[in-house]
């Protein structure tokens, strides 16, 4: 695994460190290091020195590091105005998207400016697809402060906004100019969103990387408590692996899909829920992924001790691996299930897709499985 290191000049951190994600006639920085959002101004400013900038962000992360970020960029941009959405998965909603639209332009904002998303994915997808469409698309950065955003739903262009019929359908593919993942900010999240994020982590040793998996079943406590270069290293190569996946396609038209291990069954269980704080992201991926493992097994793809090993490591770290386990009076039927699961984005001619496992580090696509087994699959899991 990666041992690298990399600083910036006057921003240099003790511990920066640099993803690139290199597309067709396009390439941008994922820059990873504790301290970044006080530095934001004049690392922007090596995109562009005269860019105008607009900060969107929620009502949780505005009084946690708005101020910050204001000051770094207060000494290199003019600063447009501030546009502060509700916390929350509800607001990636059409209603949210178009008061945040309209704000921004509401601000003057020209094709030359550059927005910035401040705050975890919400914000991230939210505002990334405000900026591919505001004059017909901006430059926009991330600065994620959430763990699952620093290692998942920043990086890789994936914009939008959720539908009734489920997550993510309505949106567009739009690459930021720039990825600032501070593990700073990472101090500030309850144990609760930490847990949440690491599943996007270890979803990618599970897909690709074994050693990485294992190495993190060892090393979870110090990436948790940011001891040594534990956090810094895991998201370097969490994001390494993702954007190595997203220069071979971008836009989903072949292996981007392995990036949905435990997709499938985990967007429909939080659509089940309402996109609330009842469930997660990353506790429905985490349940998710689990599923996809014991479908593998299942169906004879993946041997019984890999699914058992991924089971007792989520368990161990706190994270809910039944679909029992999500809170509430009631448990979601596996004809809902199945409905919201038909209309997952990589259902093609009607027929699913998933994303399964022959062991750890070893995913792949399959539009193979009848919706008889899954239905069957699921009603023994709901039963058990």
């Amino acid at each position: 695994m990666p041992e690298s290191g990399d600083s910036h000049g006057s921003a240099a951190t003790k511990d920066r460190r640099t993803v690139n994600v290199d597309l067709d006639n396009r390439q941008y920085e994922i820059l990873i290091g504790n301290d970044l959002i006080s530095h934001a101004g004049e690392l922007i400013a090596r995109l562009s020195p005269s860019a105008r900038l607009v900060i969107v962000t929620d009502s949780n992360i505005e009084p946690l590091h708005l101020p910050r970020l204001k000051d770094s960029i207060s000494e290199t941009h003019q600063l447009l105005g501030t546009v502060v959405m509700p916390s929350g998965e509800s607001s990636k909603s059409y209603e949210q998207f178009k008061s945040v639209v309209e704000r921004v332009l509401e601000l003057g904002t020209e094709r030359g400016d550059i927005l910035l998303a401040l705050g975890g994915g919400v914000v991230g997808d939210l505002a990334g697809f405000a900026a591919s469409v505001v004059r017909r698309g901006i430059r926009f950065v991330q600065i994620p402060t959430t763990l699952l955003s620093q290692v998942d739903s920043s990086v890789g262009g994936k914009t939008g906004i959720n539908s009734s019929f489920g997550k993510n359908l309505v949106g567009a593919f739009h690459q930021p100019s720039l990825v600032l993942a501070d593990t700073d900010a990472l101090n500030t999240l309850p144990n609760r969103e930490l847990r949440a994020g690491y599943v996007e982590m270890a979803k990618a040793g599970l897909i690709m990387d074994a050693d990485y998996f294992h190495w993190l079943e060892d090393n979870w406590q110090q990436v948790f408590r940011d001891q040594g270069n534990a956090r810094a290293r895991a998201i370097e190569i969490a994001c390494q692996a993702k954007a190595n996946i997203v220069a071979a396609d971008e836009r989903e038209e072949g292996q981007r899909a392995l990036l949905n291990l435990g997709h499938t069954f985990g967007h429909a269980l939080e659509g089940w829920a309402g996109f609330s704080d009842r469930l997660l992201h990353g506790e429905a991926i985490s349940i998710g992924i689990v599923l996809a493992f014991r479908l593998s097994t299942k169906l004879g793809l993946c041997p019984q001790s890999a699914t058992d090993q991924v089971t007792k490591h989520f368990n161990s770290i706190g994270l809910p691996t039944e679909i029992k386990q999500i809170p509430g009076e009631t448990l979601p039927k596996t004809s809902e299930l199945l409905i919201l699961m038909s209309q997952d984005k990589k259902v093609v001619g009607g027929v699913m897709t998933f994303i399964l496992v022959k062991d750890i580090g070893q995913a792949f696509i399959t539009r193979d499985v009848a919706r008889e087994t899954v239905a069957e699959f699921l009603d023994e899991q709901l039963s058990a």
